[in-house]
């Protein structure tokens, strides 16, 4: 059998293996980006995805920008492989639709403002007697209880309130991450803690509930400078694009006025970096730069000696010399050398997705299984599925269409 063959047929039979999460049904109550974020991941894994919105409105996020064809390009990003079903949640017959979906769910995932799923009949606490096998998970800021319950949350507010804008940015003013940190945090902490709580429901036979806090995942991930800053110690020094405490390490100008981001860990690299990149060899007992501690106490000195040994150096050359001497390096990269990044090129990363705006590129999820590949389906138009998914509940055409007419879907 001929190579091309033997590599056409393990891509057929990854296409027809089973996924993880096939056969389970997820109903969300989501916005923005956390909860669709947390979703979109289930969905990769072969679950099926009911995403719920509001009739002729739909999830905030389609219209955040139209960057991608006309698209919003947070919702491209959190939405591909669901289906959306427009639903009033204030008509009583919406709310009977939603029953009849919940029956047959086995996970219930909202980050609708604080207390409107309570208010809606959809707490864990409400559900469970009659769907005692049912997941549900809740996304919020700042979790149920305390004096923050009741205040609204968004990704920016969270980076402000976790303290992470306290670190990042230059020592004259803070900086937001570029991302969405906050809502990745807790949209990645509710993905794992239900496939946690489905394992868990494999034993026990009952469902449970999941409570997820925008704060408290991004608190989690803020525990290396909150550490630090132990005892009222100092806090880790905003250093932009640099390292705080390891110095050097952070970016540094070649002399064709790009950049190379650089970084040593031990004396050991230190002392490469002097002989193999500086070619300075005697810097390595420098008693000015000799220990991590003295090289950032002192450096702006030696980010002196490094930028005057980098100026007749092309980034390439410079990125030579680092290798060569086992320095851990990278270029500074826009958004546009991303998209055509040789590494993602050479691993075939990408895939093409249906969409309304025509096929698009998207990202392979990172963590790739060797036994199925990811779902990657089309990312869903408002209400595409409304009417299907009626049928599919027993809803007969008739209905359906006083349902469109009364503003129920």
């Amino acid at each position: 059998m001929s190579t091309d063959r033997k590599a056409n047929d393990v891509v057929q039979d990854q296409i027809s293996a089973p996924r993880p999460l096939d056969g389970i049904t997820v109903i969300s109550l989501e916005h923005a980006i956390a909860a669709p974020f947390c979703t979109r991941q289930l969905a990769d894994m072969g679950a099926r995805v009911i995403k719920i919105e509001r009739p002729g409105v739909g999830d905030f996020a389609r219209k955040y920008d139209e960057r991608v064809e006309g698209l919003a390009s947070h919702f491209v990003w959190t939405n591909r492989s669901k289906e959306s079903l427009t639903l009033n949640l204030k008509h009583p017959d919406a709310a009977n639709v939603l029953k009849e979906l919940l029956a047959q769910a086995d996970v219930l995932v909202q980050n609708l403002a604080p207390g409107a799923a309570a208010r809606l009949g959809l707490s864990f606490e409400a559900l469970h007697d009659q769907h005692p096998r049912l997941i549900v998970c809740d996304i919020s800021g700042y979790g149920e209880g305390g004096p923050y319950q009741d205040k609204k949350a968004y990704d920016l507010l969270i980076q402000s309130e976790s303290g992470f804008l306290s670190v990042t940015g230059t020592p004259q003013s803070p900086a937001k991450a570029g991302c969405s940190i906050s809502d990745i945090a807790a949209g990645m902490y509710a993905y794992s803690s239900i496939l946690s709580a489905l394992l868990l429901r494999a034993r026990t036979g009952e469902g449970s509930r999941i409570d997820v806090s925008m704060l408290e995942s991004t608190v989690e991930w803020m525990s290396f400078p909150l550490y630090y800053a132990f005892d009222g110690a100092s806090p880790p020094p905003r250093a932009g694009a640099a390292h705080a405490t390891i110095y050097p390490y952070g970016p540094f100008p070649a002399g064709d006025g790009s950049e190379v981001m650089l970084g040593l860990q031990n004396e050991r690299e230190w002392a490469a970096f002097c002989a193999t990149v500086l070619q300075q060899p005697e810097l390595a007992g420098d008693d000015r730069f000799n220990t991590n501690s003295l090289r950032v106490a002192n450096q702006d000195a030696l980010r002196v000696l490094i930028v005057t040994a980098f100026a007749s150096l092309s980034r390439s050359e410079v990125i030579a010399r680092l290798d060569a001497a086992g320095i851990a390096n990278a270029s500074v990269n826009t958004m546009h050398d991303v998209w055509a990044h040789p590494q993602l090129a050479a691993r075939q990363r990408w895939r093409t997705i249906d969409s309304s705006a025509g096929p698009l590129p998207a990202l392979i999820p990172p963590a790739t299984n060797s036994s199925f590949p990811a779902r990657m389906d089309k990312i869903p138009e408002l209400g595409e599925h409304s009417a299907a998914l009626l049928a599919e509940l027993g809803y007969t055409e008739e209905q359906i269409q006083t349902f469109i007419k009364e503003g129920v879907i």
